[in-house]
């Protein structure tokens, strides 16, 4: 499957800058998308693919640092490095605090930023393959059937194949039959690979036994 493309989004409200670090970004193969404010951020498609944010901290209304806030309110989580040619250290304390990557002050070197941006589309790019998988791991727990999830619930207890039957009421046999199923269906090498898998998902043996 051909990697989706690494886009970096550009908040600035000085047209040449947006414009000169658009130009650098495209010469290296990134989409850029170039916005001048908080509202055109919210307004704008943000990309499907790895995405890392160059954010100007002083912006008409909203700054730079309100917009980090609400982006971390709202529960979405995205590269950011700040740029600002008026920075000093509590600003750069408080957007670091708030879990940005780097904090330039312009003039800075393009390599600086460039660097950043690897950094922040490596991240990003991890979150992304981790909300696959998550989605993937859900799937394949809605094919199993309710016996197959109270087996389930039995072995992330740890429970032994006899104590599961005697648990369920049902034979050892069905059992280990369910259990091979389950094993299946979750594409789940071992018990501990299966108990991994829920934890990613944090799906505890009472949610399957009540599911």
């Amino acid at each position: 499957m051909t990697e989706q493309q690494a886009s970096v989004v550009i908040v600035d409200d000085d047209r040449e800058i947006r414009e000169g670090l658009g130009s650098l970004l495209r010469s290296v193969g990134l989409e850029v998308i170039e916005l001048a404010s908080v509202p055109e951020f919210f307004k704008s498609r943000r990309p499907d693919g790895p995405t890392c944010l160059v954010l100007d901290v002083r912006l008409p209304g909203q700054s730079g640092l309100d917009l980090q806030r609400e982006l971390a309110a709202a529960n979405i989580d995205l590269p950011i490095i700040f740029i600002t040619a008026h920075g000093d250290i509590p600003m750069s304390v408080q957007a670091i605090k708030g879990g940005a990557l780097e904090f330039l002050t312009k003039p800075f070197r393009h390599q600086e930023l460039l660097d950043a941006i690897q950094v922040g589309l490596a991240r990003d790019r991890t979150r992304l393959e981790e909300k696959k998988l998550l989605v993937a791991l859900e799937d394949r727990v809605k094919t199993l059937t309710h016996r197959e999830r109270e087996v389930m619930a039995g072995v992330l207890k740890g429970r032994l194949n006899k104590q599961i039957a005697f648990d369920l009421g049902i034979s050892e046999v069905t059992v280990k039959f369910h259990r091979g199923q389950v094993m299946r269906k979750m594409k789940a090498s071992s018990a501990l690979d299966l108990a991994r898998m829920a934890q990613r998902m944090s799906l505890a043996p009472e949610t399957l036994q009540t599911s």
